[in-house]
């Protein structure tokens, strides 16, 4: 008999699979990436219904398979319910978990970038700090913590725009959220961070284009 595994993580994607099943695509602190089938997950009452989604973050208990997991039951730390009832943060949220999905590698650890995921999505939900700055806060760390980032922007800014970024490098995950900037600061900054990630990555983030068409303003 197969032996279970126990991993903590985050669901970054949900798609159905065959006629009751879904698969999912889980972020995990000690496997990195990895693919799971929760079957019959689209069943009415399936117990793996509940931890099955997008932004569902818990323990999960999975067999191990020749090329992907099966998904034997899950331990709820935290559905993020209130980031779905919300459109604005819905579709911030969508990107992040997609902008890590980016970077996910199979069999990497990955504790730090489930550690900002999280979060980030807390942050989401903080009237304290905009949205507007949750974004390119949560870019630039991940950028810095798989090694592509530049230690100043490039070319001339602001030197609150220079400390905002190496604080951002330099603080811990705990600590990211807890600072707000002006609105000049927040547009060079945002401007900062958005050449850092053409420079670094090739992708296309289709989550990206829906969130400009909700919110204003996005870059």
């Amino acid at each position: 008999m197969r032996e279970q595994v126990t991993v903590t993580g985050m669901v970054l994607k949900a798609a159905p699979a065959g006629e009751y099943d879904r698969r999912l695509v889980i972020l995990t602190c000690e496997r990195g990436k990895i693919t799971a089938f929760a079957r019959g997950a689209r069943r009415p009452g399936n117990a793996l219904m509940a931890c099955s989604s997008p932004f569902v973050f818990g323990k999960f208990y999975l067999y191990e398979g020749r090329d992907a997991y099966t998904l034997a039951g899950c331990e709820v730390v935290n559905y993020f319910r209130e980031i779905a009832m919300n459109m604005e943060a819905a579709c911030y949220g969508s990107y992040f978990l997609e902008f890590a999905d980016y970077y996910g590698r199979e069999n990497i650890e990955s504790t730090e970038t489930l550690k900002l995921l999280y979060q980030s999505l807390r942050a989401l939900l903080k009237e304290t700090i905009p949205n507007r700055l949750v974004k390119p806060v949560f870019e630039l760390k991940l950028m810095a913590i798989n090694g592509e980032y530049t230690e100043t922007p490039r070319g001339s800014v602001n030197e609150s725009t220079l400390y905002t970024w190496q604080y951002v490098i330099g603080s811990s995950i705990e600590k990211l959220y807890t600072f707000n900037v002006t609105d000049e600061i927040l547009h060079e900054f945002t401007r900062s961070v958005e050449e850092n990630k053409r420079r670094f990555t090739d992708k296309i983030f289709h989550s990206l284009d829906i969130l400009r068409e909700v919110v204003d303003n996005v870059t």
